[in-house]
């Protein structure tokens, strides 16, 4: 049963799976959850935002899980674990932004609670009556007597996750709004009952100050603090590329998420990050990553063999483990260290099918590579036709001044006897030899 706005219910102090949904549809603006830790109504710093350019709270308190689509159902999804939330913050804040329209225009918004532990709803809060808002606080986690509430709050913004971050004390990168142009100041006309007269300088000049004994030095200047960028960047088939290098991420660590979803066994839909009770317990699909190195070696970082890579070395990839449940996980992780950029002639990013599945059909997958320094890039993969056991996802090309990230999104059909590596090695002229290999 959903909550009218500005009711409160107590929520459990526990790890909790807050999820932002909506109705998606043809011209249906996209939405992203967030969320700011609070001490007096402020964040302490700009690391107390975590969304989708900082996905994860320094306390592990927070992190932004990202989004799953079943039908027409979109979720964007938070994990809360309120046991971790230091004890100064007294507000968890947890608000919504619209991307590229109003939410005005997506229909069916809600916030959910839920405990993660028992998949079961704590607290429910439908936003109706939405206008020409681009921002929300949907609701709030809130202390009181040393027990965690929950408050539905409905706040709408009309200068989207802009205004409403800055509300709350975070720094922004790149305004949205042009600044006023600076006024002159204004000088009052002289006249014969004002002017002064036209005189010599005093007689006498002004005594100088008297000099200090010892002056004292100048504090040092504050640590310079990097604003957090708002900006994200959505491939698509119009356009499908983008470069690190214009959007600043060319240094630090490059992290690449995917996630899917899977068929419950009985009915309905579940979704990668557990919600659903009963899944494929045998779907194993492997996030891998050809490279190719300037100095000409080739390999593959991938689940199979072992072959994790390392990322302080050659081939400065690393294959983060290997997900094979599907149980209260982020999906499959990669991270590529920019750091040793000029090391590389190209990447392609692809996934593969070990165990449990034909092909890649109603898996609704979804890529997000996320640079430390820079905008994120996502992507969804088109709806998967042909009975193909690996896709590639994207390609990252060095091509001597820049980095370039081109979406591929392409489903690949092996051969008989053709293994999907052999399949999207020759795809792409890789040429590689392989041997057969097991986890």
């Amino acid at each position: 049963m959903s909550m009218p706005k500005g009711s409160n219910a107590p929520v459990p102090t526990t790890a909790l799976r807050v999820e932002l949904g909506w109705r998606s549809g043809p011209g249906v603006p996209d939405a992203d959850a967030s969320a700011l830790l609070l001490v007096n109504g402020r964040v302490r710093s700009d690391s107390d935002f975590v969304f989708y350019n900082q996905p994860a709270h320094s306390s592990g308190a927070v992190r932004h899980e990202g989004k799953r689509q079943s039908g027409d159902r979109v979720t964007d999804t938070l994990l809360v674990d309120l046991a971790r939330v230091e004890p100064t913050i007294e507000t968890v804040v947890l608000a919504a932004s619209c991307d590229g329209g109003t939410f005005g225009a997506v229909p069916d918004l809600y916030i959910e609670v839920r405990d993660a532990g028992r998949d079961a709803v704590t607290a429910r809060f439908d936003s109706t009556g939405a206008t020409v808002e681009t921002a929300f606080v949907l609701g709030e986690f809130y202390r009181r007597q040393g027990a965690w509430k929950f408050r539905a709050v409905g706040q709408g913004y009309g200068s989207g996750l802009e205004g409403l971050a800055t509300d709350y004390g975070i720094t922004v990168d790149e305004p949205q709004h042009a600044a006023p142009a600076p006024t002159a100041p204004v000088i009052p006309p002289v006249t014969a009952a004002t002017a002064p007269p036209a005189t010599a300088p005093p007689a006498t000049a002004p005594p100088a100050p008297a000099r200090p004994l010892a002056a004292a030095p100048p504090p040092p200047p504050a640590p310079p603090t990097a604003p957090v960028r708002l900006t994200k960047v959505t491939l698509t088939k119009a356009a499908p590329s983008v470069s690190l290098t214009k959007q600043g991420g060319t240094s630090g660590a490059l992290r690449v998420n995917l996630n899917w979803e899977v068929h419950k066994q009985f009915s309905g839909w579940g979704s990668k990050l557990g919600r659903a009770v009963a899944m494929h317990a045998d779907l194993d699909l492997d996030l891998c990553a050809l490279y190719e190195l300037t100095d000409g070696s080739k390999g593959v970082v991938q689940a199979l063999g072992n072959a994790f890579g390392a990322l302080h070395r050659p081939p400065y990839i690393h294959l983060d483990g290997d997900d094979r449940t599907g149980a209260l996980s982020s999906g499959e992780n990669l991270t590529v260290s920019l750091d040793h950029k000029q090391a590389f002639r190209r990447i392609l990013i692809f996934v593969t099918i070990y165990e449990g599945a034909r092909s890649f059909a109603d898996l609704h997958a979804r890529v997000t590579l996320q640079p430390q320094h820079g905008a994120a890039i996502d992507f969804s993969l088109d709806e998967c036709t042909v009975p193909s056991t690996v896709c590639a996802l994207a390609l990252i090309t060095n091509t001597g001044s820049d980095l370039v990230v081109q979406r591929e999104a392409r489903y690949l059909v092996p051969e008989r006897g053709v293994s999907p590596q052999r399949t999207v090695d020759q795809a792409y002229g890789w040429g590689m030899n392989w041997t057969p290999g097991r986890k």
